[in-house]
């Protein structure tokens, strides 16, 4: 660990002297004056003269027997004996200075040319183009050459795609990359220029001393945010490196084995957190973090999980259930609340299905053990389909049981052991009502399966002349008077034609021409034949149907 109280003491003692950005050289504090003190009046007088104009001469003059740093006879800097460290004189020390003070004048004074800006604009351009190529280069060699490097034992087995923790490292370092990338050009950019380095230099010195500056105490040592993002990043490389084993565990090693997909994915998740909780003390002790210190903090989380994070733990110790008891494995065929699929991943948490529309749903680990689940690959993955059938009335039940168990037979995904069977159910209101029972061993495939039967069923029956009705329903018609509640206008219209009628038919009775009465009238409209034996007439007293 770094000893900050020594950082702090030579930050304190010793400064640098900069000119447009640039450190030119360290001086130390003297007896009257603090090394800061120093350097800051020094910069000013720096950035004053070379704002004035060109500089004609750096010279070292001597008062009190030590040589004297000045500038067009402008006092700048007396070098003492602890300006000049590691045995050499100041003399010698003041003409270093002098040369490194007469180079960056001359350089301050050329890049303050408009040929200098100009030129720097332009390959500021050049640099933002090549910048922008990079950035795009790095995504398509991780999209399309990357990928291809990696060894198999970083790649999923069935979709071909990288493993989770091998993915995040990936995607990690390609983002980390490019951000390196516009960072370098970006400062290389804000180096062409006097002003902008200035204020680069600031930002970093700014930067290096908050991040560096101890900030957070505990137990006998303090961290600072620096401390802290290092100890994330190696903790961060710990959780990629225990999914990578896991990868490796659950791809090769267990596949050796022999034994199921469930245990392999099970041991493999076990190793995995087994790692993760391992190398996290070991990272903390080597990071000089006394583990007996977190005691405070280990107690807050307790009560914490017990009262904020109570779902959480619920799903955790599901997960844990069904790691370790398995009424549910891997490649399993599962129905929970109306949801079909299959299972593709258990975790601590939840658990991943993939439905038979391909679609992955996350289903907390909690509900399969508080609902009902129906597990078609538990044990025995066979199980026993019931497809209702129908049948018109008349027709032979036998060729019907016939028909239906030839049609089950046909298909290749249905079982011959135990045979299909037929159950005559029930005599319905429009139909004979049949279950073919038929047995498979593809619960996932059942609605397929169905499917198809339904169809060979169809063809099948319509091949031997069995009917499938359709529903009837008898019409009861009863006599009786229906009221009817009209306006007003409408009733007197009715009265009005009514009276009409009555007396047309007046006139045409008093008439002696031969023509029909109305007597007559009604007795042929009763001597009018029967109807149809087609049409059924319900008598409404005694509810039994007649012939008319």
């Amino acid at each position: 660990m770094t000893s900050y109280p020594v950082v702090a003491q030579e930050s304190t003692s010793t400064a640098h002297i900069e000119l447009d950005g640039y450190r030119l050289f360290q001086i130390w504090a003297s007896d009257m004056f603090s090394a800061d003190q120093r350097a800051t009046d020094i910069n000013r007088v720096l950035a004053e003269v070379v704002a004035a104009g060109e500089v004609r001469e750096v010279s070292i003059a001597e008062r009190s027997e030590l040589p004297v740093i000045e500038i067009d006879g402008r006092y700048i800097l007396t070098v003492t004996e602890r300006d000049a460290p590691g045995g050499v004189n100041p003399r010698e020390r003041s003409e270093f200075i002098r040369q490194r003070l007469e180079g960056a004048f001359a350089r301050a004074q050329r890049q303050r040319q408009p040929q200098y800006v100009t030129q720097m604009v332009l390959v500021s351009a050049g640099l933002g183009g090549l910048a922008i190529a990079a950035h795009l280069l790095l995504g398509w060699l991780w999209q399309h050459k990357l990928r291809q490097l990696l060894p198999n034992s970083a790649l999923d087995p069935e979709s071909r795609k990288p493993l989770p923790g091998v993915a995040l490292f990936l995607r990690t370092t390609l983002l980390l990359t490019r951000v390196g990338l516009w960072l370098f050009v970006l400062s290389t950019v804000l180096d062409f220029f006097p002003l902008t380095r200035v204020w680069r230099r600031r930002t970093i010195d700014l930067l290096s001393t908050s991040l560096a500056s101890p900030i957070i105490p505990l137990a006998d040592n303090t961290y600072s945010v620096v401390d802290l993002l290092v100890l994330l990043l190696m903790f961060l490389g710990l959780v990629s490196l225990a999914r990578s084993v896991q990868g490796l565990l659950r791809n090769r090693i267990l596949q050796v084995t022999g034994i199921s997909r469930s245990a392999q994915s099970a041991i493999a998740m076990m190793v995995n957190y087994l790692l993760v909780f391992i190398g996290a003390l070991v990272l903390l002790q080597i990071w000089g973090l006394d583990l007996s210190s977190l005691a405070i903090f280990a107690s807050v989380l307790g009560v914490g999980i017990g009262l904020g994070l109570q779902g959480i733990a619920k799903e955790f110790v599901s997960g844990l259930v069904l790691i370790f008891e398995r009424p549910i494995q891997i490649g399993h065929f599962i129905e929970v609340e109306g949801l079909k699929g299959t299972v593709e991943r258990i975790n601590v948490r939840s658990t991943e299905v993939r439905t038979l529309d391909q679609v992955s749903i996350i289903v907390p680990n909690s509900r399969f053990l508080e609902s009902d689940v129906i597990n078609w690959s538990y044990g025995n993955p066979m199980s026993r389909l019931q497809i209702p059938v129908g049948v018109a009335y008349g027709s032979n039940s036998s060729e019907v049981r016939a028909a239906l168990i030839d049609a089950a037979r046909s298909h290749p995904n249905v079982l011959a052991e135990p045979s299909p069977s037929v159950f005559f159910t029930d005599f319905g209101d429009s139909a004979l009502n049949f279950t073919l029972l038929v047995w498979v061993n593809e619960p996932q495939r059942q609605p397929v399966i169905k499917s198809d039967l339904n169809f060979r069923i169809e063809t099948v029956l319509r091949h031997r002349g069995i009917e499938i009705p359709f529903p009837q329903r008898d019409l009861h018609v009863r006599s009786g008077q229906l009221p009817l509640d009209l306006p007003p206008e409408l009733t007197q219209s009715l009265v009005q034609l009514s009276q009409s009628l009555d007396a047309w038919l007046s006139q045409q009775t008093s008439s002696s021409d031969g023509r029909t009465t109305p007597t007559q009238l009604k007795s042929n409209l009763q001597d009018k034949p029967s109807p149809p034996e087609s049409v059924r007439v319900i008598d409404p007293e005694s509810e039994n149907p007649a012939s008319g």
